[in-house]
């Protein structure tokens, strides 16, 4: 087979991705089990229909309206006051994670991030050629002053916060946030994709950005809004920031659809999010099983939670593909991830699990 002459650095790499198996019960990539209501679905078929006949024109560049109609939602959900000049939207917040590393990131620059998280951030480092660092978390997997002056020894010129984070759902306290604000200079990224399932009284790093032209906060609409396939993702920052954003964009980079559906998405935000509150319950009674049943789990504020531990996860992780369900192996060694599935789905899960582990609810 001929070698292709691709970058030395991607040379035996695997691209991101978690398995698609076709079973009845899938908790492996933290979507949103319920999807579209009917009338949602009739309004996004009507948008589409609406704008069949201007297809053969470019979309708005700079998506004016959608980017208006997410500062309005922001605004109402963290009591915030945002304008369209503080939002900047892309194909998911991966696309939007990119060009803020094609922006602040390069050869010469370096990001931290605390580890576990989020595995794409490295990814975003190789691919824009930036210098990819990490602190270890806590045991708990939290993080406190001590592992955040552990980052500050690196010199970093952006440092990524992830709360909840990914995929061990912790949510960042807010004392450490305004720590990281007092003695970094530098780019702050807070990746706020769960930000919807948090606790209510868990406040978001939006309330930071008056006062931080430093900060950007990152968020998407794939997990609360059940709008994964959708692929919409965005940021809130300083308007200087989100203009200089466009340096790196794509020409037209979303298109006239995705800015529609989005709309039309935000007009039944209340309807959506009204079955935020049955995931965290759900969330919070299966971390609650459990501890009842003898694994350990991590305090979540996400819609998955982390558990285990197993002295071989692989097998576990495969006994329940045999059982119709399919959770991910994710985190550090021993531990698996479960995102939340609507009621059916969870007892499913347990049933599994209890089978597989030969365990019962009475341990």
């Amino acid at each position: 087979m001929t070698q292709l002459p691709i970058r030395k650095d991607l040379i035996g790499r695997s691209p991101y991705g978690a398995p698609q198996i076709d079973v009845p019960i899938r908790l492996n990539t933290n979507e949103n089990p319920f999807g579209p209501s009917p009338e949602l679905v009739a309004e996004l078929a009507k948008v589409v229909s609406d704008l069949g006949s201007e297809l053969n024109r470019y979309p708005d560049r700079d998506a004016t309206e959608l980017r208006a109609d997410l500062a309005t939602y922001l605004n109402s959900e963290s009591q915030v006051n945002l304008t369209a000049k503080n939002i900047w939207p892309a194909n998911g917040s991966n696309e939007v994670m990119q060009q803020l590393l094609q922006l602040f990131g390069g050869p010469e620059k370096s990001l931290v991030t605390f580890d576990p998280t989020y595995s794409m951030y490295e990814d975003y480092c190789r691919n824009t050629f930036t210098k990819y660092l990490s602190v270890s978390r806590n045991k708990d997997f939290t993080i406190n002053q001590k592992v955040i002056d552990s980052a500050l020894a690196l010199n970093p010129d952006i440092i990524v916060l992830t709360s909840p984070n990914n995929p061990t759902g912790t949510v960042i306290e807010f004392s450490d946030i305004d720590y990281l604000l007092r003695n970094f200079a530098g780019v702050l990224i807070v990746d706020e994709a769960y930000a919807e399932f948090r606790p209510v009284d868990s406040p978001s790093a939006l309330s930071k950005l008056d006062s931080n032209p430093g900060l950007i906060v990152a968020r998407t609409m794939s997990k609360a809004f059940s709008f994964a396939g959708a692929r919409i993702g965005y940021v809130a920052a300083s308007p200087e920031v989100v203009e200089a954003i466009q340096l790196v964009r794509l020409p037209y980079h979303l298109s006239t659809v995705t800015q529609a559906l989005a709309r039309a998405a935000l007009r039944f935000s209340d309807q959506l999010q009204s079955q935020v509150n049955l995931l965290r319950q759900e969330r919070d009674d299966l971390a609650i099983w459990f501890e009842n049943v003898g694994f350990d789990v991590a305090p979540s504020g996400a819609n998955f939670l982390l558990f285990g531990t197993f002295a071989d996860r692989n097998l576990v992780w495969e006994q329940l593909v045999e059982q119709g369900v399919l959770i991910r192996q994710t985190g550090p060694d021993g531990w698996l991830r479960v995102s939340i599935g609507t009621p059916e789905e969870n007892l499913a899960f347990k049933t599994a699990l209890l089978h597989v582990t030969n365990r019962t609810n009475g341990k």
